[in-house]
């Protein structure tokens, strides 16, 4: 009999206890025990992450190394550098319209050819994803996936651009006094207060080709997070729709 009623006490305490557990330190317990609430596993979060990253990063390359992918594409089709539009406007009076133009069309032709050499890269970075990236990603924002892919491969695709710009760049006439001409309108700004333009085209036009890579990579990760019909596997609708 007494040892009835001691079993009796534990289970009425132990009931009393679980009802009054608070419900946020129930699911971080559930969280810890395996899969969590959602269902999925930390393997499937890394796995649709790759295949979510890879496919997005691959459309990318495909669209911005492609023909006019840059030159026709008004978000990241690379204009004369902004700082230098008082140049640009000179040179356009003095009747060199037609080589300003060609030069601007010879940047993003400089982007183009440069962006076909970026999914090696860009996959290596894919496949060195770590458990901790993953959740980090999944759950870190519209642009976290991109932003990841910037912080990792951007050193390597400025070192991977920088020749290909410049030997594309070397193609037209203005760029190759662009450099003294650049010096010679700074040191007059420095008189006329006029603002300074940077005399390093090459890198100028590198930047703006990784910048509109990724602009073009954000896009395919919002369209993931966003739109269910951008999630054509079972493993992209179940990790992207937890």
């Amino acid at each position: 009999m007494k040892n009835l009623l001691a079993l009796l006490v534990v289970l009425t305490a132990s009931f009393t206890v679980h009802a009054q557990f608070p419900k946020s330190l129930k699911d971080a317990a559930g969280k810890l025990g395996g899969s969590g609430a959602s269902g999925l596993s930390n393997d499937e979060v890394i796995a649709g992450l790759k295949e979510a990253l890879g496919k997005g990063a691959e459309r990318s390359v495909l669209k911005s190394s492609a023909l006019d992918g840059f030159w026709k594409n008004d978000l990241i089709r690379i204009p004369f550098p902004p700082e230098a539009e008082k140049m640009k406007s000179t040179l356009n009076s003095i009747g060199m319209s037609k080589q300003v133009d060609e030069f601007e069309l010879t940047m993003n032709r400089a982007a183009e050819d440069a962006a076909k050499e970026a999914l090696p890269i860009l996959r290596e970075a894919v496949l060195g994803m770590s458990v901790g990236d993953g959740f980090a990603i999944l759950k870190g924002g519209e642009s976290a996936a991109t932003k990841y892919l910037s912080e990792k491969t951007t050193t390597l695709l400025r070192e991977k651009f920088a020749p290909i710009v410049a030997n594309s760049t070397k193609k037209v006439a203005l760029t190759s006094y662009w450099t003294p001409l650049a010096s010679s309108y700074n040191k007059a700004g420095k008189f006329t207060g006029a603002k300074a333009v940077d005399p390093d085209l090459d890198a100028y036009v590198t930047q703006k080709a990784i910048d509109g890579l990724f602009t073009l990579i954000g896009q395919e990760e919002a369209k993931i997070r966003q739109d269910p019909t951008a999630r054509t596997s079972d493993l992209l609708r179940k990790v992207f729709g937890n």
